[in-house]
This record gives C-alpha cells, structure tokens and sequence, in this order.
C-alpha cells in the first residue's frame, strides 16, 4: 500500500508542501511570530525531511538533523498559543493545495497529522520534561501510529 508521503508526492512533494507552509507562515502577522529571532537557511528542508519521515518516507531528517526530542526542545517552552496554531494549520490546509496535493483522502490525512502534531508535539512540552531519544512519530491513513 502506498504510504502518505508517496501520495503526497515523496521527496520532491514533501519539499514543495514545506516550501508553501514556511512562505505562508511568514507572512502571517501571527504565525511569523514564532520566528522572531528568525528561520534557519535550510527550514524548509528540514521541515520537509521531518515531514516525511513521519508520513511513512524514509528517516532522511532522523539521519541529517537530529531525534524528536531536538524537535520538541526547539518548539518547546513557547505557553499557548491556540490562535496561532489555528493559524498554522490554516497556513498548512492552504499549502497542501498550493503544492499540488489534490486528492482528498491525502489532503484530509495531512490535515489530520499536522493539527495532531501542532497541538500535542510541537505544544504541550516544557523542554525539561522531554525524554531523550525519541523517534520521530509515524502517521499512516489510520493515524498516529497506524500502519
């Protein structure tokens, strides 16, 4: 069975959807305000590494970039932010559709990985009380974890 990531178009579907989000969220009044301090030159690549590993594509951010505990560490710390995080995945649902992704069951399987990310892996650490050595988690079309 083909896993998110091909359906999304693999590498180069990972990397436009990346690409979409990032240019997006920087102009969002809201959302840029998690990179006030500015992006790193290679977001965008790393985001669509992260994005993939965790749709089922290979551990190409695990083996360039670091565990899931450097990414909790880096977006941790920041309290709520309900209102931008409606905002990101706004940005998201309006990037899957600019970086050409027009199936429906794909659009709606991203749209359920990347709320479910914002709101719980990216929102709800404190970086003190993050677990070394994690796995970066695994999204299929049943969901966190499925297969």
């Amino acid at each position: 069975m083909e896993t998110v990531y091909e359906a999304a178009g693999g590498a180069e579907g990972m990397l436009r959807l990346a690409a979409e989000w990032h240019e997006r969220v920087m102009a969002d009044e809201v959302v840029s305000h998690a990179f006030h301090d500015g992006a790193r030159p290679d977001h965008t690549e790393r985001l669509a590494a992260y994005w993939g590993e965790a749709l089922g594509g290979p551990p190409a951010y695990t083996e360039a970039y670091g565990d899931e505990a450097s990414v909790q560490r880096r977006h941790a710390g920041n309290g709520e932010h309900d209102e931008m995080n409606h905002r990101a995945i706004a940005c998201f649902d309006e990037a899957v559709i600019a970086a050409g992704i027009d199936d429906e069951r794909t659009r709606s399987v991203l749209h359920d990985y990347f709320a479910w990310a914002t709101f719980n892996t990216m929102y709800r650490h404190h970086a003190d009380d993050i677990a070394d050595d994690q796995p970066v988690p695994q999204w299929s079309w049943d969901g966190l974890g499925s297969s």
